[in-house]
């Protein structure tokens, strides 16, 4: 525990639990050592998760989590009734005013993170919960939970909790073979074509299949289609048989995506390509936890199974959405950025980790 630890909230022994995390599905995964934490301080607890539809399947099967409750759009108002003070405990994940205000609603006690930025409704929030962290800027998303977990007096428990993992039955890859997913939910995270096409070839140069992968939107599955050109078997994989794939895989290479923090709290050796985003924040979190905190920028950084590769322009990490500043635009950095690089990383993955065969 941190030492600036306070005194454990009471609450009974078998309390029943709220989070609220109403963002993307790599927000959501990035809750689970918070998750952990909970369920570490109060075992006999039933712990609940609000999230977002869309997200809630990356932890389906978490066994820290006894029910998700899915945010419907519209049903903001009929939700926060059903759930008014129907839980001992309720932990908001976000600073924003819908969490915080279902914490506030949903919790005889309620805890959250909070802004420092001045205005009024972070004064009234800040006010309003029971225990509370200041948001930090330029420090992990895992950290800043395990500083909520500190608000709330109960012992850190920094482990992400993968969802169920479920074989893929299609995809029957030999013992060594390496996870691919090219394709980021915006633009201005996209590396080229060409690099993507550039590492395949340098994988299989490496004895390695290359096992392509995908989400279900109809738009990712075209770009992906364009990206390969039938140059690789491209599989659409529901999140329990990505972990189940990643779990055996040889090395996962992707950009900043959630799926990329899948496959480092799968233990896979995980290559991750970052543009314009702060790896300080975002960064992958290792299987193993991680002890020295990401740097801004740096050509190929590594903490425990995750290699961060990032082309170091002097602007790194600008955090604007592509050169452009919106989410269609491109990013120079990534445009510009080797598969050499990427491929060095690889064999620093390789080289590190042996094939999980002999692991075991």
């Amino acid at each position: 525990m941190n030492a600036h630890a306070t005194t454990p909230i009471a609450l009974p022994e078998r309390p029943r639990i709220l989070v609220i995390s109403l963002r993307r599905i790599g927000d959501l995964l990035l809750t689970t050592p918070l998750i952990r934490s909970l369920r570490g301080a109060w075992p006999k607890a039933t712990i609940d998760v609000l999230a977002l539809p869309g997200a809630a399947e990356i932890v389906d099967g978490n066994p820290d989590i006894d029910r998700i409750v899915r945010m419907q759009g519209g049903q903001s108002l009929k939700l926060a009734l059903q759930l008014f003070k129907r839980y001992d405990l309720a932990v908001s994940t976000q600073t924003g005013d819908r969490p915080t205000l279902f914490a506030i609603l949903a919790g005889r006690r309620h805890a959250g993170l909070v802004s420092d930025d001045g205005k009024p409704s972070s004064r009234i929030k800040r006010a309003m919960l029971h225990r509370k962290s200041p948001m930090t800027p330029q420090i992990h998303q895992v950290e800043q939970l395990m500083r909520l977990c500190d608000a709330l007096g109960i012992a850190r428990v920094p482990e992400m909790v993968c969802p169920a993992a479920s074989e893929p039955q299609e995809v029957l890859p030999g013992d060594h073979y390496a996870v691919v997913h090219a394709a980021p939910m915006f633009r201005y995270k996209q590396w080229t074509a060409e690099g993507w096409r550039a590492l395949a070839a340098g994988l299989r140069q490496r004895g390695l299949d290359v096992v392509a992968i995908s989400g279900p939107g109809a738009e990712e599955l075209r770009y992906l289609d364009a990206v390969w050109q039938g140059t690789v078997p491209l599989y659409q994989l529901s999140w329990s048989q990505n972990t189940a794939l990643l779990k055996r895989a040889r090395v996962y290479v992707g950009p900043d995506t959630s799926v990329s923090h899948l496959a480092a709290a799968t233990g896979c050796p995980t290559v991750t390509l970052f543009g314009p985003m702060d790896p300080r924040v975002w960064g992958p979190w290792p299987a193993g936890g991680m002890t020295e905190p990401w740097a801004a920028s740096g050509a190929i950084q590594n903490r425990g199974n995750v290699w961060i590769v990032q082309n170091p322009l002097p602007c790194l990490p600008c955090t604007f959405e592509g050169c452009e500043r919106h989410i269609d635009s491109a990013s120079v950095c990534l445009e510009e950025l080797a598969a050499e690089q990427v491929l060095a990383a690889v064999d620093q993955a390789l080289a590190k980790t042996p094939p999980r065969a002999a692991v075991a």
